[in-house]
């Protein structure tokens, strides 16, 4: 029999795993869905090249329609699923059943827009439409007020400064969180902020979005030309509320991937257990996308199972390379790693559980080796 695996979601998890179920001998029908009406790509560079105007919006594409007709992989771009029935091995594409013998999620995750009057003000950064969008009011501003104090906020702030805008990063906890490793860094980030002329404002809040900026929670108001809500991402799972998975802040799934039989989740819509803490775990990163991608891809093929995917997260903020793998428990320190300032590591007692570099990615490469299990080569 030939299987038909079906991929719904056409981001860079989607891609991989299609491609890698080709590279390990999958001969069956492979169809990838997606939401959108462009070819697959890459979400990385759409807060970095794309919109600071190095790149034209093109060059992020993954693989072109024709790449993917020649690994014989059926893209149904702009479909969307809105339903699924596991013992059926159903999904409903565009009010279409479309059936599979193996099912992986990659539907991502949608941005979240804060419930205040005027937000239809403010602009999001998620899709390739939005960084179009953005790009096209970004190089007509001058203040730019961003909203959100996580990665993404961090990452449209630092280009905003390269750029020469006058910038303020408006948070509601006091606190800056990355990736990972949580609000562990959070002293040193809003110290990088401060250090590259970003007016940071961590615990402000915000009440309303104004035509001319941003209203605070105090009622003072930051002038801006641009206001950008980077207020995080919620996992798309609304159309499998009927379907039976376990679904909490993304589809939980087994340290395979397994949300079900025959239904795998992976990328940042997947929660992920642990083997080795036992948590579960949901990660927004392209390279921890790879990775469960490669991993279900061997697991369908009955290829020889690979580990699980060690976290792994990393940007770039002001110049600073930050890089972080392993796991990290929020009430544990982060301690100096040979007491290098620039590379610091979480134990649990003397077994090294995460290690984050700090502009120092060869002192990272050696202390990673530390962790308490292999992490992957290309990470």
């Amino acid at each position: 029999m030939r299987v038909h695996v079906v991929v719904v979601g056409a981001g860079v998890a989607g891609v991989t795993c299609a491609e890698a179920l080709r590279a390990a001998g999958h001969d069956g029908p492979i169809t990838l869905v997606g939401a959108e009406p462009h070819a697959p790509y890459a979400r990385p560079p759409l807060s970095k090249q794309v919109l600071d105007g190095s790149w034209d919006p093109s060059r992020s594409v993954l693989r072109t329609v024709a790449e993917l007709d020649g690994l014989d992989v059926t893209l149904r771009s702009g479909a969307t699923a809105t339903a699924l029935d596991p013992e059926a091995h159903v999904v409903t594409v565009d009010g279409a059943r479309l059936h599979y013998d193996a099912l992986v999620i990659a539907t991502g995750v949608e941005p979240v827009r804060p419930e205040l009057p005027g937000i239809e003000h403010a602009f999001v950064l998620r899709t390739l439409d939005d960084a179009v969008a953005l790009r096209s009011a970004w190089a007509r501003a001058e203040r730019v007020v961003v909203m959100g104090t996580g990665v993404l906020g961090s990452e449209i702030a630092s280009a905003a400064r390269h750029h020469g805008h006058e910038v303020a990063l408006v948070g509601r906890s006091g606190r800056l969180s990355f990736g990972t490793v949580g609000t562990l860094l959070s002293e040193r980030l809003a110290e990088l902020h401060r250090d590259n002329g970003v007016d940071l404002r961590a615990d402000a809040g915000a009440r309303r979005v104004a035509t001319d900026g941003l209203v605070l929670g105090g009622g003072s108001v930051l002038r801006a030309d641009l206001v950008v809500a980077a207020t995080g991402g919620h996992p798309r799972t609304s159309w499998l509320a009927a379907s039976g998975l376990t679904v909490r802040d993304g589809v939980c799934c087994d340290d395979h991937g397994r949300a079900a039989p025959d239904v795998y989740a992976i990328g940042d819509v997947a929660r992920w257990t642990d083997p080795v803490t036992g948590r579960s775990t949901r990660i927004e990163h392209q390279t921890n996308a790879i990775e469960q991608a490669l991993s279900v891809a061997a697991t369908i093929t009955a290829a020889e199972p690979l580990p699980a995917p060690i976290p792994f997260f990393w940007s770039e903020v002001h110049g600073v390379r930050i890089q972080a793998v392993g796991t990290f428990d929020p009430a544990r320190p982060l301690d100096p790693w040979q007491e290098d300032s620039d590379v610091l590591v979480q134990r649990d007692g003397a077994v090294a559980t995460g290690v984050v570099g700090w502009g120092a990615p060869r002192a990272f490469r050696r202390a990673r080796a530390e962790l308490v299990r292999p992490v992957p080569a290309h990470a």
